[in-house]
């Protein structure tokens, strides 16, 4: 189950790479400067990538080093969020629980992308959720990544909340994950 928990998780955050692939070859190559072939298997050729350079570009003259600013001995926690803006995140991951626990997710009170990761696996997190019991209570932890961190227990579960919201105040980020157990314990 907790597998799941984790690919569900995975699903749900906002997509900020992908391998590279790369696309289908054009009918017609011109031939390669370098190597005068039109078949290379080269995404691009660049001249003398690895044939014998030219000539040797002359080295820029280095800056003197100077030492790097020491970092701080202690790395303190993110500054306080206003509170008004927590209880909007806070009201806005209640009502996107129940709504999952349902089913029927509110799709307009998320962005396009995050929308359509949730399309994908309701079918897959609505009974994971739901499985989980009744919501008992939702309490603030802290930031993570600029994200709000919730600790959300169940009747049968205690799960992290992730929760962001974008400017207009849409769900821009929501994942959650099982509480580790020597969290749940303490």
């Amino acid at each position: 189950m907790k597998i799941l928990a984790a690919a569900a998780v995975l699903m749900l955050l906002p997509a900020t790479g992908f391998a590279q692939t790369a696309s289908p070859a054009p009918a017609a190559r011109p031939a390669s400067p370098t190597t005068g072939s039109a078949t290379g298997g080269a995404a691009a050729t660049l001249p003398n990538t690895f044939d014998a350079p030219a000539s040797v570009p002359a080295a820029a003259p280095r800056a003197p080093r100077t030492a790097a600013p020491a970092a701080p001995a202690v790395v303190g926690p993110v500054a306080p969020r206003d509170p008004a803006e927590i209880a909007l995140s806070e009201t806005a991951l209640r009502t996107t629980i129940a709504a999952i626990q349902t089913g029927a997710p509110n799709y307009a009170e998320m962005t396009p992308g995050v929308a359509t990761r949730l399309r994908g696996q309701i079918p897959t997190i609505t009974p994971l959720i739901t499985g989980f019991g009744a919501l008992k209570s939702i309490e603030y932890v802290g930031q993570e990544d600029e994200a709000e961190l919730f600790v959300v227990v169940f009747d049968k579960a205690a799960t992290q909340w992730i929760i962001a919201r974008d400017e207009a105040g849409k769900i821009a980020a929501l994942l959650f994950r099982p509480v580790a157990a020597a969290e749940s314990a303490s």
